[in-house]
């Protein structure tokens, strides 16, 4: 059986840059390399994109990946079938790329624009496709797609951060008439939740509007719901299905970047610990919800189930989740009977059916 080459594209020019890197790490140490041949392609924070020449990845979140003396630079191209261009000392090589691993978080990876980049080029790859990519990407789009589904969601209200240096007031008191504190204000185009605040007063949420108006034009602000943090694993296209559900108890104010991936305060529950009939429900509406935004291959989609009434609440859908190994996707399906390098292989088979 011949080998397929697999391109693992990490890194990028987003906020995400580290988490990308720690997932890679994870997705390569995990690839069989008796099926594979692997082309792991780092994008740097300048952009550049570079062919990394070791097999040490455990350099990769270190930051030392950047110094191997065998890096090459590389750049997909978009023209069909060129496939991966290596910059040697005697002039361009193609490699033939028959499947990308996008492992990349956030702009420019996960929003549409890298997927636009593979399906130029004719090469299949992991994950949702550009349509998908972008409205998963914008949480603000993402709500009405969700919305029209039927799916129940936090109640929420758009604000344009150029607005806020004139019209700051006004904004504060038009989310007070709307909202009681606390409140959850996010950029509307990252996840690993960059940029995101739980703010319990009006100068706490005046500081969180601008906060998450460094990272987006967009800003979305959302209810509070008391409730239990779930997330559900989806795989698949046509037919996807949904893992056992997970849980977070972030062990703080809120599940943020660091409780994600610097500290060890938060603590993963697998399964959930919500009765099996409401997680019936939430893994249902995870599917749902992968199925209206339009995905194929992966997603994770997260929810709340309330306290007091084991209400399903959808929260937001990511659609390349973290594959780090603390990453909740591939410990959802570890638990639901895939381990981490089957569903690699699953993965790739689905993008390439997906592009057939």
């Amino acid at each position: 059986m011949k080998k397929w080459n697999v391109c693992v594209l990490f890194g990028g020019i987003s906020p995400e840059h580290e988490v990308s890197l720690r997932s890679a790490e994870s997705v390569l140490n995990n690839m069989d390399k008796e099926k594979y041949n692997i082309l792991p392609v780092g994008i740097t924070k300048a952009g550049e994109w570079i062919l990394f020449g070791g097999d040490d990845y455990s350099m990769l979140p270190k930051g030392t990946w950047l110094e191997h003396p065998d890096n090459r630079p590389a750049h997909i191209s978009p023209v069909r079938g060129q496939g991966l261009l290596c910059l040697e000392a005697d002039g361009v090589v193609r490699q033939r790329v028959d499947v990308v691993f996008p492992v990349l978080h956030g702009e420019n990876g996960e929003d549409g624009a890298m997927q636009g980049l593979l399906q130029m080029a004719g090469i299949p790859y992991v994950g949702p496709h550009v349509s998908a990519s972008a409205v998963a990407m914008d949480k603000t789009l993402t709500k009405l797609v969700v919305d029209h589904a039927g799916i129940p969601q936090a109640a929420w209200e758009l604000v344009h951060a150029s607005s806020l240096e004139n019209q700051m007031e006004n904004t504060l008191d038009t989310l007070e008439y709307r909202f009681r504190y606390p409140v959850f204000v996010k950029p509307a185009g990252t996840g690993s939740s960059v940029g995101v605040s739980k703010a319990a007063d009006r100068d706490a949420l005046r500081k969180a509007l601008v906060e998450a108006g460094r990272y987006d034009q967009k800003i979305l602000v959302e209810e509070f719901i008391r409730g239990r943090e779930i997330e559900v694993a989806v795989l698949g296209n046509e037919q996807p299905v949904a893992s056992v559900c997970g849980e977070i108890d972030s062990g703080v104010e809120f599940y943020d970047y660091d409780a994600k991936y610097v500290t060890n305060t938060s603590t993963a529950y697998v399964p959930a610990r919500i009765p099996e009939s409401v997680g019936e429900i939430v893994r249902e509406a995870a599917v749902k919800v992968y199925s209206a935004v339009g995905c194929v291959g992966l997603s994770r989609v997260d929810f709340f189930v309330t306290y007091d009434e084991n209400r399903v609440v959808f929260n937001e859908i990511n659609t390349l989740p973290g594959f780090t190994s603390i990453s909740m996707y591939p410990k959802l399906f570890a638990a639901s009977g895939i381990p981490y390098p089957q569903l690699i292989d699953q993965l790739l088979q689905l993008a390439m059916e997906a592009a057939q």
